[in-house]
Formats: structure tokens, sequence, C-alpha cells
């Protein structure tokens, strides 16, 4: 990770590149990431990290979170909303077998990693579903 995090700090034009290749990569966009966000959107995002210089920690963090997977099962309540286009898909055995209290699983029809960013009003909708039961 930090390999890529000093050609990131360094150049606007090389953080700009990183960040839509992954818009690309991992949005439901059919190929074009302004199919899933508008041009703003896209460069409000890349400046979000070039601005603060926060590429380096951005990167570090997908490092440090796929390198060795946790495997002690979570005891608290999780949902789970599982978007086509997300970068990692995991399987509802998986979750059951990792969460103790799976509250929530949807397989929903369109969506990728950046789901709060690309289905804004699904994304809410599918916290408040999966939170609604432990109001009761």
């Amino acid at each position: 990770p930090q390999t890529v995090a000093y050609g990131l700090t360094d150049s606007p034009a090389g953080q700009a590149a990183w960040i839509l290749e992954k818009f690309h990569a991992w949005t439901d966009c059919n190929g074009h990431p302004e199919n899933a966000l508008d041009r703003d959107e896209l460069l409000d995002n890349v400046m979000l990290y070039w601005l603060p210089g926060t590429a380096a920690s951005s990167a570090r963090l997908y490092w440090e979170s796929f390198r060795t997977p946790p495997m002690d099962p979570v005891q608290v309540p999780v949902g789970c909303s599982i978007f086509p286009k997300e970068i990692f898909r995991t399987s509802q055995r998986w979750a059951e077998k990792r969460f103790g209290e799976l509250l929530h699983w949807n397989e929903l029809e369109k969506g990728g990693h950046f789901a709060a960013f690309e289905q804004p009003e699904t994304y809410v909708d599918e916290i408040r579903t999966c939170f609604r039961s432990l109001r009761k």
C-alpha cells in the first residue's frame, strides 16, 4: 500500500485515475462510472481524498482489511445488504455462521461497493429495515 500511496499523494491526475478506476470496477455502472454517478459527484469524491492528502491511509485500510480476515464470531446484531457489484460477495450460509445474530439479509438488484453513494435511497431503506426489528 505504501508504494501506491506515494503516487496517489504526489499527483492529482494519478489520484483521479486511481479513484475513477475503482468507480469503474466497483460500481454497477455498465462499463462507465457516469452511469452510476455524475461528474460532479466523481470529482467531489476525488477531492475528498486529494485535499486532505488521505490517499495513503485509504489504501492502507484495504491492505489491512484483506490481509488476514478475522475469524472470531461476531455476537452483535448484524444486517447484510448484498449489492451485485460489491467487491466481495459473501454467501448467506457464511454470514449465518460468522454472525451470531443475523437480523437482516437481502440481495439487491442494483448497486456496488459504493452503495450509499450510488443507491442512497435503497441504502437508507436497507438500514431502516434491518434495525427496525431492534425497536420492537
